[in-house]
């Protein structure tokens, strides 16, 4: 009988979601999925789910061996570099194989309007000061910095509230989950007569929509560069990544044959 493999998934990215459904098909394959614990109703995952922080590379070092883990996977979101950083250093300090899964960042084209900036505080600032109509969809956590800038008239789209609101004199809350295809997008920017969309180079096709609806309606968007992540062995897809795990634990392989 060919021994089960214990794989721990950092998540709570779609990417991660289905490489956990397609890597818990094989019987050999015991996944859990790791989840921050930042959003409040998470989509169903699938596979058995951890919530909660580690505490640090420490602490997940401590994880990986008290649950005798064979393989770590980093899925999470490009720009959670701190969490990468100490899936990093808990492999390296146990000798646990990781596995990254690095969906690759948009490339501006042509009427693109892009700003890039390299941090949230950077963005406040790139506004300007003369007042516009901001769309901010960069998520709840990062949302108080805007309020360097509290001339400016915020639309600000999360999957969960922004608490406390932000000390702004004009700020509107939408709630929503993506996808968000390019028509809604276009019709949303139009509705509220936005003239700068703020963004994370996020990547991937589910908020790509806000992209081409600003580029279509000529509308700025100013994107936030991705952090620096540790070099571990990568793909860019979901098959790819699982392409990786089936050669790292394919018997032949294993044998050396």
């Amino acid at each position: 009988m060919v021994p089960m493999k214990n794989i721990l998934i950092l998540g709570g990215t779609t990417e991660a979601r289905q490489l956990a459904a397609k890597l818990v098909r094989r019987e050999d394959f015991a996944v859990t999925l790791s989840l921050a614990g930042r959003t409040e109703s998470p989509v169903a995952q699938g596979v058995p789910v951890r919530v909660g922080g580690f505490g640090g590379a420490d602490g997940l070092a401590a994880y990986l061996h008290e649950e005798h883990i064979d393989l770590l996977i980093d899925a999470t979101h490009p720009y959670a570099a701190r969490i990468s950083a100490n899936a990093a250093e808990a492999a390296e300090r146990t000798g646990v194989p990781i596995l990254a899964l690095r969906r690759p960042g948009w490339e501006p084209v042509a009427d693109d309007r892009w700003t890039l900036v390299d941090s949230v505080a950077e963005t406040a600032s790139a506004l300007g000061t003369s007042p516009r109509r901001v769309f901010l969809a960069i998520g709840r956590q990062e949302a108080g910095a805007f309020e360097a800038a509290p001339q400016h008239r915020y639309l600000i789209r999360s999957v969960d509230p922004v608490e406390p609101k932000l000390a702004v004199p004009d700020a509107l809350y939408l709630l929503a989950r993506g996808p968000f295809p390019e028509v809604d997008e276009r019709a949303l920017l139009k509705k509220y007569r936005i003239d700068a969309v703020v963004s994370k180079n996020s990547g991937g096709e589910a908020t790509y929509g806000k992209i081409a609806a600003a580029r279509a309606l000529g509308i700025e968007v100013i994107v936030i560069r991705r952090p620096a992540l540790p070099k571990v062995p990568s793909a860019e897809t979901v098959d790819a990544l699982a392409a990786k795990v089936d050669h790292l634990f394919d018997p032949v392989a294993e044998r050396g044959v």
